[in-house]
């Protein structure tokens, strides 16, 4: 299993590396080409080493998962090299440490070999029994969705109608038709679900519910293989998208994202509309036709 995880991590950081040196142009680095002609776009591999102050070799070595004892201040060059945001780079380290066999962070406790099921703490559930008048839910690894208000179940869909197995919000996204048309701007949605679907893979790459998960996905959705091969990471704290409903027509929530303390594996996420505009009536007309708003559904009791 370790081998198997170390040669899946070796294989998920070559991806990601010849993606990120894919979409960078040698004149972007300050880089002479003599205008010489080639075949893929892109930095080369040799051209990143240089950027990055390493030899060709070690590079080379380094994007197959194959250098010994790579320090942070390696990684943190090749980052820089290949204009990585924040975000990126910490999916980098973490790509880094499963590719040499090191998985978790020094100090960290071991990761067990298949994560427990996550549960939702009671005081969470009256928290979110509390906001009767604002959608919100909270979800966990692979974006399952623990628990909900009953506005957001009015907002997306019936998930208490939905096998626990379903009610994922990537699984939805793609391949639930209701979930589907309630983005307007499906394709933004999508992609920002990919982008942090893989980011949170690369935080829990002994997971064996991912693997499931993105093998089920690709196997049904042209969509979701384009996506996943592109290989963006993204952390969504805050944002909004345009929404549909057949009750309320057309509208745009914000939403915010706040990771719990206790469990950063778990994000408690509400959306809001702007006070007085249109967006707000819409999200009234859905609240008042809400049954039972002090009700709190989950698919993970405590």
């Amino acid at each position: 299993m370790v081998q198997s995880d170390q040669a899946n991590g070796r294989a998920e950081l070559g991806a990601f590396l010849r993606s990120r040196r894919a979409r960078l142009r040698p004149e972007d680095t300050g880089l002479r080409t003599f205008g010489e002609r080639r075949r893929v776009p892109g930095l080369r591999r040799e051209e990143l080493a240089q950027l990055a102050g390493v030899s060709v070799d070690y590079y080379v070595r380094f994007e197959q998962g194959r250098a010994a004892n790579v320090s942070d201040a390696v990684v943190g060059a090749v980052a820089a090299a290949l204009r990585l945001d924040g975000t990126e780079t910490g999916h980098l380290h973490r790509l880094v440490r499963t590719a040499s066999g090191a998985s978790r962070a020094p100090g960290a406790a071991p990761a067990p070999a298949a994560p427990a099921a996550q549960r939702v703490r009671p005081g969470l559930m009256n928290l979110l029994a509390s906001m009767p008048g604002t959608p919100a839910f909270i979800v966990g690894r692979r974006t399952d969705i623990l628990a909900w208000n009953p506005l957001f179940a009015r907002l997306i869909t019936d998930f208490s109608a939905l096998p626990e197995a379903r009610r994922n919000k990537a699984w939805l996204v793609f391949l639930h038709e209701e979930t589907r048309g309630r983005f307007v701007n499906w394709e933004t949605k999508a992609r920002d679900l990919v982008g942090y679907l893989r980011l949170d893979r690369g935080r829990h790459p002994q997971d064996p519910d991912f693997a499931r998960l993105v093998a089920e996905l690709s196997e049904h959705s042209v969509e979701f293989r384009r996506l996943w091969e592109l290989q963006e990471v993204r952390e969504k704290t805050h944002g909004g998208y345009h929404l549909r409903h057949p009750e309320a027509g057309e509208f745009t929530l914000a939403y915010e994202s706040l990771s719990l303390p206790d469990d950063p594996d778990q994000t408690l996420i509400m959306y809001t509309a702007e006070p007085g505009s249109p967006s707000e009536a819409a999200l009234r007309i859905l609240a008042a036709s809400t049954l039972d708003p002090a009700t709190v559904l989950t698919g993970a009791p405590a």
